[in-house]
């Protein structure tokens, strides 16, 4: 059988436990105490001390006092592993005052929900590129009994996985991509935190650990290579808008000579029409505003 099928035919699975109402059985207890205190009472009165009246005072004392070994708070968004004698027994959720036989454990686990922010990690990216990456994740225990028996520490087993996630995520996908043609790591934040999440939930279900929400809360260059990636990125942010500018500015002649030939404007021979196209071409992409040359004789 494959380990992983075998694995998961040892996980724990949370159940419920056989609890009591703790404020019923306080009632109890104090029936048992108040009801030792009299029978000592009504054995020492008469003369002759009466050993039947004193056995039953010592009886229900210790009868009420075992009882109340047994009590124990869940607060909300709390729970109860029961254990007997290192074997579980099942999960309290209830909240209150509760009870449960004395000589059971009660191991406490928070099932609220946890915030982590993971710390700075060095990740190469698709790409090759060294980034950093840090997550935020909102976490918490939905099986109380595979977190607390499965996994030796269920938080700092979180926090390793965090680490391995957003390591397997960021190296996965490029860092920015000028050209908008892939999923990269700073532009699609939706898409990676929601394959963040679910890697994640994947790898913290053998814990019993379920993720509500995260997402990248830091995403730079490494510093070695910082300045030289953003030179990179101004360089090609520079050729992108100059290519905007020549295909505006193609479009812009191109019309221009439609629209002059289609009113029959002017009669352009193939040298007027390149001195046009070179003129207006100076004029839409130059940095500079154009000085225009008035020319009072003929072009030639």
């Amino acid at each position: 059988m494959p380990f992983s099928e075998t694995a998961a035919l040892n996980r724990s699975r949370e159940t419920a436990a056989l609890t009591q109402n703790g404020f019923a059985m306080l009632f109890v207890s104090l029936a048992l105490i108040a009801l030792a205190v009299w029978a000592f009472i009504a054995g020492v009165t008469p003369d002759e001390p009466s050993g039947l009246f004193i056995l039953i005072a010592i009886l229900a004392a210790l009868a009420g006092l075992l009882i109340m070994a047994g009590f124990y708070m869940i607060n909300p968004n709390e729970a109860a592993a029961i254990q007997l004698f290192g074997a579980y027994k099942g999960t309290d959720r209830t909240e209150g005052l509760r009870w449960v036989l004395p000589w059971l454990s009660r191991k406490k686990i928070a099932v609220r929900a946890n915030n982590i922010i993971s710390e700075k990690i060095k990740v190469n990216d698709a790409r090759g590129n060294p980034i950093e990456m840090a997550a935020q994740v909102v976490w918490r225990v939905t099986d109380t009994a595979q977190a607390l028996f499965d996994v030796d520490d269920y938080r700092e087993f979180v926090t390793a996985q965090i680490e391995a996630a957003v390591r397997k995520i960021g190296s996965r996908y490029p860092y920015d991509d000028i050209e908008h043609a892939e999923v990269t790591l700073r532009e699609n934040h939706e898409e990676v935190g929601a394959e963040l999440r679910l890697a994640l939930i994947e790898r913290l279900s053998v814990a019993g650990i379920t993720v509500d929400e995260c997402g990248l809360t830091h995403l730079a260059y490494a510093p070695e290579i910082a300045g030289a990636m953003l030179r990179r990125q101004q360089a090609e942010a520079v050729i992108a808008a100059r290519a905007k500018l020549v295909e505006g500015a193609v479009s812009m002649v191109e019309m221009a000579l439609t629209k002059l030939s289609e009113k029959n404007v002017v009669e352009l021979d193939d040298e007027r029409r390149a001195a046009m196209v070179s003129n207006l071409m100076v004029v839409l992409c130059g940095e500079q505003e154009a000085s225009p040359v008035v020319n009072a004789g003929s072009l030639y």
